[in-house]
């Protein structure tokens, strides 16, 4: 019998009517949790602007989550898949200095410090800590700040 890779698998699962997860849509969800369960972010930021979406919303101050990647590692046993799983995380704020932002991306690191929560949908086997970049928005007429934190894990999750 040949090898089948973890796409192809996913094809066949779903080609029976089984339902496939997808781990990056799994990995962002989790990470939403977490920073509407984090006092500390949402004393910064309402709940409904922590959203995956446009990179910059209309309403403000937000974090968006974006760019999911998604590099498949195989299977584990146990009919379980492994995945290594890449999201973007944008801070927006005013800019007032960069002390909201800044102070955003604080709060937002310290909700993920040692990574989500494991749901019912995904286990974290592997958490990197988040690194951040701030920048001075493109449109200086906008007068905001923008940090960029990168977030990485392994995710494990049964079929």
């Amino acid at each position: 019998m040949s090898a089948v890779s973890v796409p192809e698998l996913a094809v066949r699962e779903a080609a029976k009517g089984e339902a496939m997860l997808d781990p990056a849509l799994a990995f962002q969800t989790a990470i939403r949790a977490t920073l509407i369960n984090a006092p500390e972010v949402v004393a910064l930021v309402e709940a409904s602007n922590i959203r995956a979406g446009q990179v910059r919303g209309e309403r403000l101050p937000s974090v968006v989550l974006s760019d999911a990647r998604t590099e498949y590692l195989g299977c584990a046993s146990g009919s379980q898949r492994l995945a290594r799983v890449f999201l973007t995380l944008h801070v927006w704020a005013v800019e007032d200095g960069p002390d909201t932002a800044r102070q955003i991306g604080a709060a937002t690191y310290q909700a993920l410090e040692f990574g989500p929560a494991d749901t019912p949908e995904i286990d974290v086997d592997e958490w990197h800590a988040p690194s951040v970049v701030w920048l001075r928005d493109p449109k200086p007429e906008l007068s905001l700040t923008h940090g960029v934190m990168s977030l990485e894990a392994v995710v494990r999750w049964r079929v």
